[in-house]
């Protein structure tokens, strides 16, 4: 059987996911290397990005569709799928704090950049083990167990909301907002322009 196509894009996204947060560190070491103002602009909105598309998108389908279906057609499923739902749920606080503790550096000062350093390594290492898991454990067991109909339900729901950094057209709602990562972000993510 060919791979499903949503299993293309999960793979796409979570390579999307692992850029923007690995570029995170890199944007850092940039501005503390160069002596470089810090873009607070360009920090927030990539940790924007990993709200509004991983968190509310892409996780949402795992928890709602995929999840789920792999429960029914596996016994042996609930275990890790209980792991990566309460990792799901970890992750919408865990990016809310990273976000606030940006906004602490931003209108704090410089006593608080290492607090944000050291979350971004957190939060980094958290979601690299969680994708991890997905791609070698829970993928896997689907392309196993789930059947033609379950397929095209999956297919179908995570074709919907396509994440713009694996090379799909944003929603006008998102252009600007990816049109900014793109340009000022540091590869692998952007051109990182830094004006």
């Amino acid at each position: 059987m060919p791979t499903p196509t949503a299993i293309r894009i999960i793979r796409e996204e979570h390579q999307a996911l692992s850029a923007m947060l690995s570029s995170l560190p890199l944007l850092l070491r940039q501005h503390r290397q160069d002596g470089t103002p810090v873009r607070f602009d360009v920090l927030r909105a990539m940790l924007f990005y990993v709200d509004e598309f991983p968190e509310k998108l892409h996780h949402r389908k795992e928890s709602d569709l995929l999840f789920p279906m792999l429960r029914s057609r596996s016994d042996t499923a609930a275990e890790v799928l209980d792991k990566l739902d309460r990792d799901h749920a970890v992750g919408e606080r865990a990016i809310r704090d990273l976000e606030h503790t940006l906004l602490a550096w931003e209108m704090l000062g410089e006593t608080r950049r290492e607090d944000f350093a050291q979350a971004v390594e957190r939060y980094l290492s958290f979601y690299l083990k969680h994708m991890q898991l997905e791609e070698e454990i829970v993928l896997p067991m689907a392309q196993q167990v789930l059947q033609a109909e379950d397929w095209a339900v999956l297919d179908d729901a995570f074709a919907e909301n396509r994440d713009p950094l694996t090379g799909h057209t944003p929603s006008a709602e998102y252009e600007q907002l990816f049109s900014r990562i793109v340009r000022t972000a540091p590869a692998p993510i952007g051109l990182g322009a830094a004006t």
